[in-house]
């Protein structure tokens, strides 16, 4: 058998085995049991310039469920002087989980000091969430995602977010391999399944992203194949269909249902599949920075319960 044969072979194999679970779990979790909770990923207003501190407690203002800050704001405001403890502890007097986090540490690349490198930044960057109450971390294919970059072995790729999710374990903080549709790497929803299934461990999981897998030209219908237990949580955002796929970025993410994903199936498969994570308001819509922030997390947030209440 031949690398491509065998990575054809391991690509349906991935399928199969995310089919058997969902098939194992999706027959216990009725449409009536679909209770996401709601998130506020910190994106969304990252260009209001607030504290970490100032979007907590806008997160809880709001009326959200949890929060996903980036880890740089964390470490910033820890710099700066300020407690992770006491930042824990007015997450829990707000009642806000910390859902996951967004970090971009180098774990994926060739190069293996580069590698070593990015694996502590992960560890660091897991220490931090862990310190506020957090139990998830993206992991996007930072460092291998310009188009210049190489094009990976998903068999490696697998091997190193495996020692990803060992080196979270031992904190107790788990790095879910999130599809990244402009990436060299990572773009499509099947590969990102295939590193997870392949890397053998327990805590593999996907972190889909509305945008990300349009953009990288999946079909929404895989998601169909996939356990909800592997998915903790989903980057909801929707996108206009006026220009080609490829020519959109990250600042054309719009609020759900101002676009054209058909965001109404995607929730049909995620009460199918029995989903029972968290949907996090990520965008970088820069007309939205321009806005109060609290007016767009309100939007935000209204426009994705109506998505889910007309699903």
């Amino acid at each position: 058998m031949n690398r491509r044969d065998a990575l054809t072979t391991g690509t349906a194999l991935a399928a199969s085995l995310c089919t058997l679970r969902s098939s194992s779990t999706a027959s216990d979790h009725s449409p009536a049991e679909f209770t996401p909770r709601y998130c506020l990923n910190t994106g969304t207003i990252r260009g209001q310039e607030l504290s970490l501190v100032e979007e907590i407690d806008l997160a809880a203002k709001t009326g959200y469920d949890g929060i996903e800050p980036w880890t740089r704001d964390i470490q910033k405001h820890k710099d700066s002087g300020g407690s992770l403890s006491d930042l824990r502890k007015r997450l829990d007097d707000h009642g806000l989980q910390v859902e996951s986090a967004i970090g971009f540490a180098n774990w994926i690349v060739d190069d293996e000091a580069q590698r070593a490198k990015g694996l502590e930044d992960a560890k660091r960057d897991m220490e931090l969430v862990k310190a506020i109450g957090g139990t998830r971390i993206a992991a996007p294919p930072a460092g291998a995602s310009g188009q210049d970059s190489p094009k990976l072995d998903l068999f490696a790729v697998a091997e190193r977010y495996g020692a990803l999710l060992e080196a979270g374990a031992q904190i107790g903080v788990t790095p879910q391999v999130e599809v990244w549709g402009p990436s060299r790497n990572l773009s499509r929803l099947g590969e990102a399944v295939f590193v997870a299934v392949e890397s053998g461990h327990p805590d593999a999981c996907v972190l889909p992203d509305v945008y990300h897998v349009y953009r990288g030209g999946s079909e929404f219908d895989g998601l169909s194949v996939i356990a909800g237990t592997a998915l903790h949580c989903f980057h909801m955002n929707d996108y206009p269909t006026d220009r080609p796929r490829q020519e959109l970025n990250d600042a054309d993410r719009v609020y759900p249902g101002d676009g054209n994903a058909p965001l109404s199936e995607i929730i049909k498969i995620l009460r199918r599949i029995g989903f029972n994570g968290a949907l996090s308001l990520e965008l970088f819509n820069r007309d939205y920075w321009k806005q109060p922030a609290e007016d767009v997390a309100r939007t935000g947030l209204a426009k994705m319960k109506d998505v889910v209440a007309a699903s």
